[in-house]
């Protein structure tokens, strides 16, 4: 049949080449003029299974208020005029329970391993290159409390097939040399070998143009203007220019923007902007050959970044601002991904740096939606918050199989989208 897929990100590519798999006629709409240019375009690059536990936890709460009116604070909550974002919080509170922290790890683990494994398949198949590294991921702290909490998490993640393994100081060191100079004591870690990291941009770019020369057709510069209803499915997609679009099935994988092309159809669906900036550093010959930028992929939890490196950059990505869909950069918060990275770095020069900033589409849980809506053909793959390069080829392989009506590879039911739709 044809299939309308709305957007072009991570989530929209990979749902359009394994739809084309399917046979199906795609045409992907989106409105920039190449695919992966919004939220999947500078990302932290980690293909982090690891990163399993959710914003929403027993600890977050008082985090919040703790960080609010901090300008460089991990995660900043703008209070604003806002229904949505009220509505999304008081959301975001009820998921910070022991049980449902739990619930949310697990579903979020689940599809991580299968978007991975998938990953892993597509990338000699297709000869996918996108500055990829396979040499795990490394979580590394610097403060006791921070790593007291890691031990629990990486132990229920061990249990669902997470290798995330406790390491001491020394072992830290051992995996990455290049923290050995942080002026910040690193006092343990968890290393998760199986996870990898690479450049999502050049990813979901080099899979358009796989997905283009099977078929798939892509219509960028293309606004979307709004979704036609009529007799309990949708029955055309209106571009801003008035053309009108028709086809059997239509995928929204607009990321955060998805609600505001969904309000109107009467379908709500709690996801927000989570506004997360991140820093391209480019290395020069001597910091790459002699440790002093690491090659292993890094993720600092007690700040909430990340650092991966993609061939001869840095990408230095984290944090989280909530404030609408407002993605102008802050320079308080850009200066602090650089004054983060001279601590653990400090023999970086961190010159002409690139500063980028993009809206996450988080749900209050952390877990997307996927699948059918309450009008027959309208489907959705959106809400991945910070893990759209993680979970991008499962959550489209995830949809390509509702849409076909054959049982997926793994329970569905924690990331249907009716529930909601």
């Amino acid at each position: 049949m044809r299939v309308l897929v709305l957007g072009a990100g991570l989530a929209g590519v990979a749902s359009a080449w394994y739809l084309g798999q399917d046979g199906h006629e795609v045409v992907v709409v989106d409105r920039q003029p190449a695919p992966a240019m919004e939220t999947s375009f500078a990302n932290g690059g980690q293909i982090s299974t690891s990163h399993a536990e959710p914003w929403a936890n027993p600890a977050a709460p008082l985090k919040v208020l703790r960080w609010l009116g901090r300008e460089d604070s991990p995660l900043l909550w703008r209070l604003r005029a806002d229904a949505g974002q009220w509505a999304w919080g008081l959301r975001f509170l009820r998921e910070c329970t022991p049980g449902r922290t739990r619930e949310n790890i697990v579903a979020i683990l689940r599809l991580a391993l299968h978007s991975r494994a998938l990953l892993k398949e597509l990338r000699p198949a297709l000869g996918l290159e996108y500055d990829q590294q396979q040499r795990g991921i490394l979580h590394f702290y610097t403060d006791a409390t921070e790593f007291a909490h890691a031990m629990p998490q990486a132990e229920l993640m061990r249990q669902y097939g997470c290798e995330r393994v406790v390491k001491t100081a020394a072992e830290c060191l051992a995996i990455e040399p290049a923290l050995k100079h942080a002026t910040a004591p690193i006092i343990g870690g968890t290393y998760t070998a199986d996870d990898e990291s690479g450049d999502a941009h050049k990813f979901a770019t080099l899979l358009a143009r796989r997905a283009s020369a099977r078929g798939v057709v892509f219509r960028h510069g293309a606004a979307i203007d709004a979704l036609q209803a009529e007799g309990g499915r949708i029955s055309g997609l209106r571009l801003a220019g008035g053309e009108m679009l028709a086809a059997d099935a239509y995928v929204v994988a607009l990321g955060s923007w998805s609600p505001l092309l969904l309000k109107p159809l009467g379908i709500g669906v709690p996801v927000y902007p989570a506004k997360g900036y991140s820093a391209t550093i480019p290395l020069t010959a001597g910091e790459v050959t002699n440790d002093l930028a690491p090659t292993v992929s890094l993720t600092d939890d007690g700040c909430k970044i990340v650092f991966s490196r993609l061939g001869d950059r840095l990408r230095v990505a984290g944090t989280a601002e909530f404030t609408g869909y407002d993605t102008t950069l802050n320079d308080v918060r850009c200066q602090a991904l650089v004054r983060r990275t001279h601590t653990i770095f400090p023999r970086l020069s961190a010159s002409n740096v690139e500063f980028w900033a993009g809206l996450r589409p988080a749900t209050p849980s952390n877990v997307p939606l996927i699948g059918a809506t309450r009008l027959s053909n309208l489907y959705l793959n959106t809400g991945h918050g910070t893990l759209g390069w993680t979970m991008a080829c499962g959550t489209g392989k995830l949809l390509a199989d509702i849409v076909a009506g054959r049982e997926p590879d793994i329970d569905p039911a924690p990331y249907l989208a009716y529930r909601h739709g």
